[in-house]
């Protein structure tokens, strides 16, 4: 059985074919998107995170309203470049959501991708340490967020404050008990998802991953969660880690799907998104759902992952998304397994 859930990139433009034109549009839609898809019995609702965009940004006020009007599904991101975050503040944002989701929160994490403009990051008054890279700086925020959220405290109290203190060092609050175990690590390489599974990190792997074999992209990324789950095992730690994977899935059960993705990709493609560093792109699937069904069943890495997140076209509005989410719970999962 698959975990399934839905990832949303949160684009909008004023755009005539689309139905989020703005960006209070593409909010609002997001929390109806998620209880309807609750109501449909899916298991998560993510949402990617991209600055100086058209796009969704800070994710905590949607988590939250998410959290608020649903009870039972899974609220999280895919991912959360931590180059522009404080940590602090985010121990502090990320606790509200998940104690007003009742401990639903599942946050992708990352040291970031190519942003919109350059060195983003500076913008929001981060520089790396000398000798540090944009990504060292990512994952140097990223280990310290994960330690401020095991909720031990670590700053000295003021003899004199304003409220009374409890004994001992303070931590941050509001503390979500349990909220460290799931933060899940968005890696693009084999290496980072090994430096997940060693730091405790749930995994994430994308629709596109560092090409370092040639192989079909499936494959790689198949290879890459065994890696992950091999370093979990040596690093001992005492509970199962969970991986997720993105895939572009579309059941053809009417003219209007066939006319929105009856020609989409068929084939990986290659492709950079850094200076130096080849990337491969997992292909879409598109096709009636007995194809789909053969299809997926040959994808290794679907097979290896306990949870999978299906990219939603969020530009052309919730009841179509309703129809794409509930198509594949209805004709393509159980044909898999899943459900």
């Amino acid at each position: 059985m698959k975990n399934l859930g839905f990832l949303s990139f949160g684009h909008w433009a004023n755009h005539p074919a689309y139905a989020t034109r703005t960006a209070a549009d593409t909010l609002l839609q997001s929390i109806d998107l998620a209880v309807a898809a609750e109501a449909l019995g899916l298991d998560g609702a993510y949402f990617r995170v991209h600055h100086f965009a058209a796009q969704l940004a800070s994710p905590f006020p949607l988590l939250s309203a998410i959290g608020a009007k649903t009870s039972k599904i899974e609220i999280g991101t895919g991912v959360i470049d931590m180059r522009y975050e404080n940590p602090m503040y985010m121990v502090e944002d990320a606790g509200a959501a998940d104690l007003i989701s009742g401990g639903r929160l599942q946050l992708g994490i990352s040291r970031g991708s190519p942003e919109q403009v350059i060195d983003g990051w500076r913008y929001f008054g981060y520089e790396p340490n000398e000798g540090e890279s944009d990504a060292d700086m990512g994952r140097v925020k990223a280990l310290e967020f994960l330690d401020k959220l095991n909720g031990v405290g670590f700053a000295e109290p003021n003899p004199y404050p304003m409220f009374p203190n409890p004994p001992g060092l303070l931590r941050l609050e509001p503390h979500a008990p349990g909220l460290r175990d799931r933060i899940w690590w968005g890696a693009a390489s084999n290496a980072t998802a090994i430096w997940a599974a060693e730091n405790g990190m749930n995994l994430q792997s994308s629709t596109l991953k560092y090409d370092e074999s040639g192989k079909p992209f499936h494959e790689q990324q198949a290879e890459q969660i065994r890696l992950y789950k091999d370093a979990w095992k040596k690093a001992g730690h005492k509970r199962e880690p969970r991986v997720s994977v993105s895939r572009s899935i579309f059941a053809l059960v009417n003219d209007q799907d066939r006319l929105y993705f009856g020609q989409s990709g068929k084939s990986d493609s290659i492709g950079m998104i850094e200076p130096g560093k080849q990337a491969i792109f997992g292909k879409s699937y598109a096709a009636e759902p007995d194809k789909l069904i053969e299809e997926l069943a040959r994808d290794e890495a679907i097979r290896e992952a306990d949870t999978l997140l299906l990219t939603i076209p969020n530009t052309l509005g919730v009841d179509y998304n309703v129809h794409v989410l509930s198509s594949i719970l209805e004709h393509v999962a159980p044909g898999l397994g899943w459900r």
